[in-house]
């Protein structure tokens, strides 16, 4: 059976309204949450892009229950993979037994900022690889030094590390990411029902591993109402292929998203109250292999989609 969960997006809101949203997930039922890690935005509409290892520092003080993962950080260029070693582990060490790090290859929305080259595709790859491998070493204890191809350490030890180390869950679309994923993860991270993902993560060591998705609806009493606050708030989604990732600027993602309508982005999300809709999206998920499938609400009318969530989606698994 499918776990259900809820994803805290970082681009909508400010620091203690996400603390707030994690709250209530943790009150209308969810088991788990997975909360975004970015430097800018997607789009000007969405307004805020907090820093997120704060943001779970106060998730860690007033949850007791919720599971929490990152998803995603991007331990490649905006922040060496030493200091999100040390992120992690101390927030592992906050909430004993529930914290897990989710990492991926990153966006240029990002990672641009520190004025380093954006490689392509294969290069964040074996940079993803080489960061998830210091951060496990690092865990280890002890000085550390490392002098790899892309990132050096140099004699550090860190003090803090918590009982039980978290897990590792690795971002991936597409086959060849799946690849990389069932390689150098404790689990699968994706954000569509891709079963050739899910199948080549398993056939690199994934194999009885969590495979995670991210599901993305917009609740709302019409579903005329849920497509207009998808399009304002959430016109990316409806953007092909690799582009998402190469954009640099949340203008672009805004003049592009510009040729969004609200037809095309209901292909993207789930929209409108209709509870059938969304349990066909999961089946899809678990049909494609996914364990787990963390919902995104869009938009700002998170204490609606609780309610719809407690009494239309969660009793169902």
């Amino acid at each position: 059976m499918v776990q259900i969960g809820y994803a805290i997006s970082s681009e909508e809101f400010r620091p203690n309204e996400l603390v707030e949203n994690a709250v209530k997930a943790e009150r209308a039922g969810f088991p788990y949450a997975l909360i975004s890690d970015h430097f800018h935005p997607w789009l000007d509409a969405q307004g805020h892009s907090p820093l997120v290892w704060s943001v779970i520092g106060g998730i860690a003080q007033r949850t007791s229950q919720l599971e929490l993962g990152t998803g995603v950080t991007a331990p490649i260029i905006r922040i060496h993979p030493a200091i999100i070693a040390q992120a992690a582990a101390t927030s592992a060490d906050m909430m004993p037994g529930r914290f897990f790090l989710g990492v991926g290859t990153g966006e240029n929305l990002n990672e641009h900022i520190t004025g380093e080259h954006w490689p392509p595709i294969s290069i964040r790859q074996e940079m993803l690889a080489e960061a998830v491998a210091i951060i496990r070493q690092l865990w280890q204890g002890g000085y550390q030094t490392i002098d790899g191809d892309y990132y050096s350490v140099e004699n550090a030890r860190l003090y803090t590390l918590p009982e039980t180390l978290p897990r590792i869950h690795v971002a991936a679309s597409g086959p060849e990411s799946g690849e990389l994923a069932g390689e150098i993860g404790d689990g699968l991270i994706s954000t569509s029902p891709d079963r050739e993902t899910v199948q080549a993560f398993a056939g690199k060591g994934g194999g009885g591993k969590p495979v995670y998705g991210q599901m993305t609806v917009c609740w709302a009493r019409s579903e005329d109402e849920a497509k207009k606050t998808a399009l304002t708030y959430w016109g990316q989604a409806a953007i092909p292929g690799q582009l998402s990732q190469e954009l640099a600027l949340p203008q672009y993602f805004q003049d592009t998203a510009q040729l969004v309508t609200e037809d095309k982005i209901a292909e993207s999300v789930v929209c409108g109250p209709d509870p059938d809709r969304y349990h066909e999206e999961i089946k899809a998920y678990a049909d494609a292999g996914f364990t787990h499938v963390y919902i995104h609400q869009v938009g700002p009318d998170q204490d609606g989609f609780f309610e719809f969530a407690k009494r239309e989606i969660l009793p169902k698994y």
